[in-house]
């Protein structure tokens, strides 16, 4: 089954902020790892390849890793909504959970000095994220990579010149600007804090959590009065 998915405004709100705070994630990290990133996996596969092929295999090891580790959060994201789905637990709510759980893990590391532990839980969090719209095995939307996202805004735009829906393109863009304002909220907290900014994205993400099971995931399993 998966998570339902519509085009509603509160879904297209809730894709912005996992964007915001995918963004913010992935410019500490980006930051703390030299210019490796967190969430955007197709720069380190460039990164990987370029030090492959120069034979800068300590370039070309942190970036093998840094892309294993985000798949390794992928598959949990995966996991905990089949286990949710199985054990009839809200699928969103129980994603998020374990986001915020590793963000807060991440940001105990870093407060005690163990950056590379704290980069670690941000690699895992930021693959778990992509589960949370996901659809019969599908990532419908996708929250930390933007390229897909600006090739329908684009085709969105063509279409708008050929008689097409005028703004369709903006929830596109939407998740684009969601993007660049969580990079760059995070490349400033970090020159202000340095890695324990991220402390702020695991607040944000576990308030998020609480939102979601109040507003969404508690108020659809309500019984509804005739």
């Amino acid at each position: 089954m998966g998570v339902p998915i519509d085009d509603s405004k509160r879904t297209l709100a809730l894709a912005v902020v996992l964007s915001t705070l995918a963004g913010y994630v992935d410019a500490l990290g980006f930051i703390t790892l030299g210019g490796f990133f967190v969430a955007f996996m197709s720069g380190n596969l460039t990164r990987f390849s370029v030090g492959f092929a120069d034979a800068e295999w300590a370039h070309a090891a942190t970036a093998a890793a840094v892309i294993g580790m985000f798949v390794l959060g992928c598959a949990l994201g995966a996991v905990v909504v089949h286990l949710s789905e199985r054990r009839r637990l809200p699928v969103r709510t129980t994603v998020l959970a374990v986001v915020s759980g590793l963000l807060i893990a991440g940001a105990v590391a870093a407060t005690v000095g163990a950056s590379t532990v704290a980069v670690g839980a941000m690699l895992l969090a930021m693959g778990a994220e992509n589960s949370f719209f996901q659809r019969d095995g599908e990532v419908t939307i996708g929250l930390t990579y933007m390229t897909g996202a600006l090739v329908k805004m684009g085709h969105r735009l063509a279409g708008a010149l050929f008689g097409g829906p005028r703004w369709a393109w903006l929830r596109h863009f939407a998740l684009w600007a969601g993007l660049v304002v969580g990079a760059v909220t995070g490349a400033l907290a970090h020159h202000w804090i340095g890695l324990d900014a991220l402390w702020f994205a695991a607040v944000l993400s576990a308030a998020l959590t609480v939102t979601v099971h109040l507003r969404i995931d508690r108020a659809t399993r309500r019984p509804q009065l005739s």
